[in-house]
């Protein structure tokens, strides 16, 4: 995950908007950050530092010392140890004295000595907001490299509708992802994903379908978010949890995976069709469950639309295709036949002979086939570790 692990120290200002920062906190804690939190003395009138403490698992600091013990807040440590510093809300007292060099309290001191990037998110009235000594510090702190996420509009607290909100949590979590994944190999690149079964129905309780459990299709998701990729998901029928920060788009039988990846592709610089979509489905799908009667039972089947090859017929020059193949019998002749023939950039062959691959395993053995005749052969891995070596070769392609 981009933020994992990082080091996140988000200094709260006297403002109404500060109750927005515990659902930050929350979300800051659910993607694995470190959570550090100073507040003003003014922000402790709005929201508790026992809230900000419980959520953030770590004390809240408002002074340079401890009143009961003397211990210092060493506010250049606190900087130094930090990732990322972020102002929120931002109001306009604590950014002219940001913008000015004042250093009247910790959380200012611990601004003029970081070192990190800063984010600053203003929160403040319409006319505050617009007025241009607040402009000019806006401008001032952005000269000095400070990183701006803009304000919202909508209705304030003093009951006047324009800019000057607080971003909401989720709006400040994805500019926080973004920029933080702004240097990524993929950063800027837009990823489709297939993954999963499909079920096509035969009546209203029964349907074709297959063993897949989506785990090789949702790995390769999950690492083409973290290496910055904005990364959308078409996913059959699936007990897993969704990956986080991926759009999903949930579908059921072939004709609705192949209408939701034509929606997708166009936009995509990189696809993977990595899901084990039927081969046949039933001419005609009965209303009605149909009952047990007769001791011979005979479904009339009708081929589904080829994804992959749909998709490579409209494959567009520098657009990465990949696809999947799972053998049971002449593997890397079919492997080749079905690169060339649905016009991918390379193949990723699953031999069913293989012990410990294939469908509902935890783990995975491939081969790798480019259209140069290229060929890697894979140990045995966890399909994490295949998704990581499918994702490097994407890197070195894109």
């Amino acid at each position: 995950m981009a933020l994992a692990g990082k080091n996140i120290v988000i200094a709260v200002c006297g403002s109404i908007a500060a109750y927005k920062i515990a659902s930050l906190i929350r979300l800051l804690i659910k993607a694995d950050a470190q959570v550090k939190v100073i507040m003003s003395k003014e922000a402790t009138a709005f929201i508790t530092p026992l809230t900000l403490s419980t959520l953030s698992k770590n004390p809240v600091l408002i002074d340079y010392y401890q009143p009961n013990t003397g211990e210092w807040n060493n506010h250049v440590e606190i900087a130094l140890n930090a990732d990322y510093i972020l102002v929120a809300p931002a109001t306009a007292n604590t950014l002219a004295k940001m913008a000015n060099g004042l250093c009247d309290n910790l959380l200012t001191a611990v601004y003029l000595s970081a070192k990190c990037p800063v984010l600053f998110a203003p929160a403040m009235d319409l006319d505050m907001w617009k007025h241009p000594s607040t402009q000019s510090n806006i401008h001032k702190l952005r000269s000095y490299g400070n990183i701006l996420i803009p304000p919202g509009k909508g209705e304030l607290a003093s009951g006047l509708v324009g800019e000057g909100r607080l971003a909401e949590p989720e709006e400040i979590m994805d500019f926080l992802v973004k920029f933080t994944t702004k240097d990524l190999p993929l950063s800027g690149k837009k990823a489709l994903v297939s993954a999963g079964p499909t079920y096509e129905a035969i009546d209203p309780v029964r349907f074709i379908g297959n063993h897949s459990s989506g785990k090789m299709g949702y790995a390769i998701a999950k690492q083409l978010e973290e290496l910055g990729a904005d990364v959308t998901l078409v996913s059959g029928p699936s007990a897993l949890k969704m990956p986080e920060r991926v759009h999903t788009v949930s579908v059921t039988s072939a004709s609705e995976m192949l209408h939701a990846c034509e929606n997708y592709f166009e936009a995509a610089d990189i696809v993977v069709m990595s899901a084990a979509v039927a081969d046949y489905t039933p001419i005609e799908v009965a209303t009605q469950k149909i009952k047990k009667k007769e001791n011979e039972f005979s479904i009339e089947l009708k081929k589904t639309a080829d994804i992959l090859a749909t998709l490579g017929a409209k494959k567009r020059e520098k657009q990465l295709l990949i696809g999947f193949a799972l053998e049971t019998n002449n593997e890397l002749e079919n492997a080749k036949d079905k690169l060339i023939r649905k016009n991918l950039d390379f193949i990723v062959l699953n031999s069913m002979q293989d012990k410990g691959a294939g469908f509902a395993t935890d783990t995975n053995k491939v081969t790798i086939i480019d259209r140069s005749g290229n060929i890697r052969e894979f140990s045995l891995k966890s399909k994490e570790e295949v998704a990581k070596d499918i994702c490097s070769i994407i890197v070195d392609l894109s």
